[in-house]
This record gives C-alpha cells, sequence and structure tokens, in this order.
C-alpha cells in the first residue's frame, strides 16, 4: 500500500504532466526523441555550471545575480527531466537504452551542476558551505544508486525525501529567492544577536541552509533506502533457506 506521501508525489506529478503535455506533443510533431531531449537535458545543465563558474569569476562576494539566473537555469533544465520521459511515452519511443542513457545522463547532469555550486562557494571563502553542498551531492548520488542496485536484485526502492525532483526544485527555487533578495537588500546583508561576535543570518544563507538541509536528508534516504531494501532480501533469504 503506497503512503499518502507518495500518493500526493503522484497526484502532483500527474498534474504537471497534463499541463506539459500539449508542449511534449509539440516536441514529438517536430521529430525530438527522449534521447535528443535527455541531451537537451544535460546541455542546459553544463549551462547551469558555467553560470555559476562565471559568477565565481567575474562577481563578487556581495552579488546574488548569478546564484539567481543558475537557479532559473537549474528549474528550466529540471523540465526536462520530465519530459524525456513523456516524450517516450506519448511518441511510443521508450527502449531499454533509453531509461539507461536517460538515468546515466542524469548523473551527469546533476555531478557537473553540483560542479558548479561548490566551485561558486569556495571562491567567495564560503567553505562550510561548499563542505556541505559536496556532502549533499554525495547523498544525491547515494539516493539514485541505492535504488539503482536494489532494482537490480529485483526490488523496488523509491522511498524517501530529496528525490531527484525534490532536489532540483529546492536549489532552484532557493537560488532564485536568493538572487531576488539580494538584489533588493544587498549581498553583504547580516544578521547579529547581542553579544555574539559572528553573523547567524545572510543573504547567501538563503541559498546554502537549504542545501545544508539538502546534504542530510539526502543521506538520510539513502540510508532509508537501504534499511528497506534490506528487510525485502532477508525475507526472500529466508524463504530460501526454508526451501532449501
Amino acid at each position: 500500500m503506497k503512503s499518502k506521501a507518495i500518493v500526493n508525489r503522484d497526484g502532483l506529478q500527474q498534474t504537471i504532466y497534463r499541463v506539459i503535455n500539449p508542449f511534449v506533443k509539440g516536441m514529438i510533431k517536430i521529430g525530438l526523441t527522449p534521447n535528443a531531449v535527455t541531451t537537451i537535458g544535460l546541455i542546459l545543465n553544463i549551462g547551469v555550471a558555467i553560470i555559476f563558474v562565471v559568477g565565481a569569476e567575474k562577481s563578487n562576494r556581495g552579488d546574488m545575480s548569478y546564484i539567481g539566473w543558475g537557479g532559473a537555469m537549474v528549474l528550466f533544465a529540471g523540465l526536462f527531466d520530465m519530459l524525456d520521459g513523456q516524450v517516450a511515452r506519448l511518441g511510443n519511443m521508450g527502449s531499454k537504452f533509453g531509461a539507461l542513457y536517460d538515468s546515466v545522463l542524469d548523473r551527469y547532469s546533476e555531478l557537473i551542476m553540483f560542479l558548479g555550486i561548490c566551485y561558486y562557494l569556495v571562491s567567495h571563502h564560503y567553505f562550510l558551505s561548499s563542505l556541505f553542498a559536496f556532502i549533499a551531492l554525495i547523498g544525491s548520488m547515494m539516493v539514485s544508486y541505492t535504488r539503482a542496485r536494489a532494482e537490480g536484485l529485483g526490488i523496488e526502492c523509491k522511498g524517501g525525501l530529496m528525490q531527484r525532483p525534490e532536489r532540483v526544485v529546492t536549489i532552484g527555487v532557493f537560488a532564485i529567492a536568493c538572487g531576488i533578495t539580494g538584489y533588493f537588500i544587498g549581498g553583504d546583508y547580516k544578521i547579529y544577536i547581542p553579544g555574539i561576535s559572528f553573523h547567524v543570518f545572510e543573504t547567501m544563507s538563503i541559498f546554502t541552509l537549504p542545501i545544508t538541509l539538502m546534504a542530510v536528508l539526502t543521506n538520510l534516504t539513502a540510508i532509508k533506502r537501504l534499511k528497506d531494501a534490506k528487510k525485502v532480501l532477508d525475507a526472500q533469504d529466508a524463504e530460501e533457506r526454508i526451501k532449501i
């Protein structure tokens, strides 16, 4: 039986599909294949990394504009993660290699995106935040790998928070929010608590705090999936021993 969270997530996904289906049909008419759409998504994520790298080289610590534009590109690139699957379904072009190609390029896309983010954070001396971004990257990869490995053993493993759509939306939305906030109040805005010599919040925190939370939740998701898979696999092993 599906949990309420999974049912709600599936319902939201179906609503999004109904909205984008006319666009998907247009892509099919002009001859785009699912693999082509997946490739476009990778190229756009390379664009995300380029925005962050250029921002690291061209902007100062108080300039949040590149973060905002990077976030917008993250969301735009993430849209293609949904489009390729719908192009395959509506165009009856699904294939086993296409599924593999999609999974591999999704991992490349996420690695490249985080590369750009980490480069930006390190360049502007947000060393602790860059560490959490790297931990979030590790968690993101392990969430995907745990599912893939479990499915390779014949069991479904989709539970937990911070799956790829949630990760894309979190980074994209909060990056845009950081860019907009920086435009209105400045990138050097800080909040201090009386009696404490260091600040407890700054404009960049709008972007880095969600990434820190992601670092925790992605790894918890990977661990949860591992535990769920263990229960199923242990039960299968027990059944095989009984048969013997």
